[in-house]
C-alpha cells in the first residue's frame, strides 16, 4: 500500500562578505551586515510517519539513532541533537522515520548544520501543517540551534537557508532584516561564469574559531577588521548592483584580508598556499566561506583564466566543485511512494 512521505530541502550558501559581524555580541552592539548567496547544493529531510511512538533517524553524515517519544523531552547529548530539539520544541509524540543528508560535508563552511535544522523544521512544519514564514523559520532555527543547544555561530546561515538567493542581511539588537540583492540575470550569469568553488579537503570545527573571534572582539583587537568587512559587504553589493563583477572580485580580496584579522585560526599554511596559487594564476579575489580554517574556498576569476586557477589549486589537492547559484530558499512537498 502506498505511503505518504514529507520532504524538504534548504540551500547551502556561500559567504561573500561581512561574515562574522552576524555573531554576538558584535551584531547587537554595533550592527552586523552580511552579503551571501545560496547555491544549488542542499540539505534534505524526509519524514515518514509510522504507527508507533518511536522515532528512527538515518543520517548519511551522523549515522543512525532511535528513541522512544512517550517518555517526555529527549536529552541533548551530542547525538542527533538537531532532530531532538525540533521534536522537543513541537512536543511530537507521533512516531516517525526520518532520513537526512546534506550535499556538503559537516564543517564545510557552507552553513551545513544550520541548513540541516532549517530543512528539518520545514519538513516538520509541512507534516504538522504549521504555518511559518521565512522569517519565522529562520528565527526559530537560530533559537533552537544557538540558544537551546548552545552551538556557537552567527545568524546568517539560518536566514540564507530560509530565504534563498542573493541577500544583504542586517543584524541588530532589534532583529534581522533580509534585503534581497536585486541584481540582473546578466550579472548573476557573469558572476557564475567567473566563479570557482573548491574544497580544501579538510573540514573544520567552527565553534572554536568563532569563540576565538569573540574573545578578540571583547579585547578590542579585531573590532576595526569587523567594521571593515561590514563596509566591504556593502561595497561588494553595490558593485554587483552595478553589474561590475571585476570590482566585486577585487573587493573580495580585501574582504579576505580583513577576515584573516578576526582570529589566528582563520587561515593556515594550506589555505594560504591555495589562495596564492589562485591569485597568481588569474583570480581577482577570493576567500574561505564560513568561519575559516578549512572547508570551501570561493574565487572570482578572470573569465579566460578560470581554467588555469582550477588547474593550479587542484595541484595542491583542492577539489573544484561545480555549482550554480540558487534563487529559492527552503521548500517542502509531499510524495507518495
Amino acid at each position: 500500500m502506498p505511503n505518504e512521505i514529507i520532504r524538504s530541502c534548504a540551500p547551502l550558501r556561500i559567504g561573500i562578505a561581512g561574515g562574522g559581524t552576524d555573531v554576538e555580541p558584535y551584531a547587537s552592539m554595533k550592527g552586523g551586515l552580511v552579503l551571501n548567496a545560496t547555491i544549488g547544493k542542499h540539505a534534505y529531510c524526509s519524514i515518514s510517519p509510522n504507527n508507533s511512538d518511536r522515532m528512527s533517524i538515518n543520517s548519511l553524515d551522523y549515522g543512525t539513532f532511535e528513541a522512544d517519544l512517550s517518555d517526555g523531552p529527549l536529552d541533548y547529548d551530542g547525538n542527533m541533537d538537531l532532530v531532538k530539539v525540533v521534536t522537543n520544541h513541537f512536543g511530537i509524540t507521533d512516531g516517525f522515520d526520518m532520513f537526512i543528508h546534506s550535499e556538503a560535508p559537516p564543517g564545510s563552511g557552507l552553513g551545513g548544520s544550520s541548513t540541516v535544522i532549517v530543512a528539518i523544521l520545514k519538513a516538520v512544519a509541512e507534516w504538522k501543517n504549521i504555518g511559518m514564514s521565512n522569517s519565522d523559520l529562520a528565527s526559530l532555527a537560530y533559537h533552537l540551534e544557538r540558544e537551546e543547544l548552545g552551538l556557537k555561530g552567527g545568524k546568517q546561515d539560518q536566514y540564507a537557508a530560509a530565504f534563498g538567493g542573493f541577500n544583504l542581511m542586517e543584524f541588530t539588537a532589534d532583529g534581522v532584516r533580509v534585503n534581497p540583492l536585486n541584481i540582473s540575470n546578466d550579472t548573476v550569469n557573469e558572476l557564475q561564469y567567473c566563479s570557482l568553488l573548491c574544497y580544501t579537503g579538510r573540514s573544520r570545527e567552527s565553534a572554536g574559531i568563532i569563540e576565538s573571534q569573540v574573545k578578540s572582539f571583547r579585547k578590542g583587537t579585531n573590532e576595526d577588521a569587523l567594521d571593515a568587512t561590514k563596509a566591504l559587504a556593502d561595497e561588494i553589493a553595490t558593485a554587483l548592483r552595478k553589474g561590475d563583477v571585476v570590482e566585486a572580485g577585487t573587493l573580495l580580496k580585501e574582504s579576505w584580508a580583513q577576515k584573516k584579522r578576526f582570529s589566528d585560526s582563520i587561515t593556515n599554511p594550506r589555505i594560504d598556499a591555495i589562495y596564492k596559487a589562485a591569485m597568481d594564476s588569474g583570480a581577482y579575489g577570493g576567500k574561505v566561506s564560513g568561519a575559516g580554517g578549512g572547508g570551501f574556498m570561493f574565487f572570482v576569476c578572470q573569465y579566460d583564466k578560470k581554467h588555469l586557477v582550477a588547474k593550479e589549486v587542484q595541484k595542491l589537492g583542492a577539489k573544484v566543485v561545480d555549482f550554480a547559484f540558487e534563487p529559492l530558499g527552503a521548500r517542502s512537498w509531499r510524495a507518495t511512494i
